[in-house]
């Protein structure tokens, strides 16, 4: 291990969850619902005017229900209000994907985060106008855009707890030189990453261009150590995210995590590739 590496810390564990969440429950309403009707989703999608991946993706939690969506339910499977009614009563203002709502609720308890990005700054480090500009390219829909944003925000919050959870970051250069939402942007989320630096609680580094091509090119990734010792692990991937909690995931996002702090710069060297880069975007 390098001399600038942090200790891996807590063992590699299960992290076990128990209950249901009102979303939870909607998507398994949602499908056996369907299936009680003998539809299949691509028979559903043909009802609600989607496609067969569009149902999938509600029913699986990839992608957040929508009323109108709801209410064509409720329509096509002669079931009242009652979708619309769940929605409004028990799940409304939740549109985040179910993997996330899990994983968010590891985030809340977590005492030390583990966060390697490739593409993007992690969610906890978004300015407001670099988080909208991350939406606006994954093409969420307009309506939705104020929410999200508001949403992602406050999720920002679990740096603010008393004690807050120790945060390392490790970022590829290419997140800080890539333009996201043009040169404004960019300076204001540069100087925002320069300031979060500062704090005790925060260490961040960056994995310059002169590494090459690295492992940690195959994906973001996030690692929770829990108050009992236990970890969990979010593995992102063009199609979703997932948390995961089986030993073998995370031993093997530990040894990826060990990969790329190996390949990032000490934090003096990252500062001054920060103050570097954010002469880029404010000339």
């Amino acid at each position: 291990m390098r001399a600038n590496a942090e200790p891996c810390g807590a063992p590699w564990k299960v992290v076990e969850t128990v209950g249901i969440s009102p979303s939870e429950f909607l998507l398994r309403e949602l499908r056996r619902r369907r299936t009680t009707a003998g539809l299949t989703q691509a028979q559903l999608g043909e009802l609600v005017f989607c496609s067969d991946s569009q149902v999938s993706a509600i029913e699986t939690g990839t992608k957040p229900p929508t009323l109108p969506y709801l209410t064509a339910v409720d329509t096509a499977l002669h079931t009242g209000e009652y979708f619309t009614t769940l929605w409004n009563e028990l799940v409304k203002a939740d549109a985040a994907p179910v993997w996330l709502r899990e994983w968010m609720e590891i985030e809340r308890e977590a005492t030390a985060l583990r966060w390697y990005e490739h593409a993007f700054v992690p969610g906890l480090l978004q300015t407001e106008a670099y988080a909208r500009a991350t939406f606006r390219a994954a093409r969420v829909p307009v309506s939705e855009l104020d929410q999200r944003v508001a949403a992602r925000l406050e999720r920002q919050s679990v740096l603010a707890r008393d004690p807050g959870p120790q945060l390392f970051v490790v970022l590829d250069e290419m997140v800080v030189r890539r333009a996201c939402g043009g040169p404004d942007v960019m300076a204001e989320q540069i100087e925002h990453l320069l300031t979060c630096a500062e704090q005790p609680h925060i260490q961040l580094h960056i994995v310059p261009l002169s590494a090459g091509i690295y492992s940690g090119l195959a994906g973001a990734f996030i690692l929770a150590d829990m108050p009992d010792g236990s970890r969990a692990g979010c593995a992102d991937h063009q199609l979703k995210s997932q948390t995961v909690g089986q030993p073998d995931s995370i031993a093997h996002l530990g040894l990826s995590w060990d990969a790329v702090r190996g390949e990032a710069l000490p934090l003096g060297q990252t500062l001054d590739v920060l103050k570097e880069v954010a002469k880029t975007w404010t000339t």
